[in-house]
């Protein structure tokens, strides 16, 4: 039953995305690709008073890394920098099997993409995204590229 909702949930992000489109000027804009499936991703983020204000991405690929997208931007929205990379942390322990009961808490719904840690090849659809965000926040910060 859980199953079906969590499923539920990645199809209707997957047929209904959030926030998928350009931003003018945002404050983040970053971009990364699967090569070895070609998924492509890139989030932008408007800051307003150190808080997200806007999240949005663009992108193309598979159902796993669209809906993840799209459930991230809809997961930022109204954090800091340092809790949206926390978020990003979460999210990647909960895909190595390593999410502890208060990294489920913070993540919420995002757990319904909990079942792609069962799938391996997969993994990085999920993560594609999140990983955008890291690096996107890091090069706001001018820790890297």
């Amino acid at each position: 039953m859980m199953d079906d909702l969590y499923q539920d949930i990645i199809l209707d992000h997957t047929r209904n995305p959030r926030n998928k489109r350009k931003l003018d000027m945002p404050d983040v804009d970053a971009r990364k690709v699967n090569p070895v499936c070609g998924d492509q991703v890139q989030v932008q983020l408007r800051l307003t008073d150190g808080a997200i204000a806007e999240a949005d991405y663009q992108g193309q690929g598979c159902s796993i890394s669209q809906a993840s997208a799209s459930m991230l931007t809809e997961a930022l929205k109204g954090k800091s920098l340092q809790d949206a990379y926390q978020l990003a942390e979460a999210f990647r322990r909960m895909m190595r099997r390593e999410a502890s009961e208060a990294d489920k808490d913070m993540l919420g719904d995002l757990t319904a993409l909990e079942g792609v840690s069962n799938y391996p090849l997969r993994v990085k659809c999920a993560v594609l995204a999140w990983e955008t965000l890291e690096a996107g926040i890091k090069q706001a910060q001018g820790k890297g590229k």
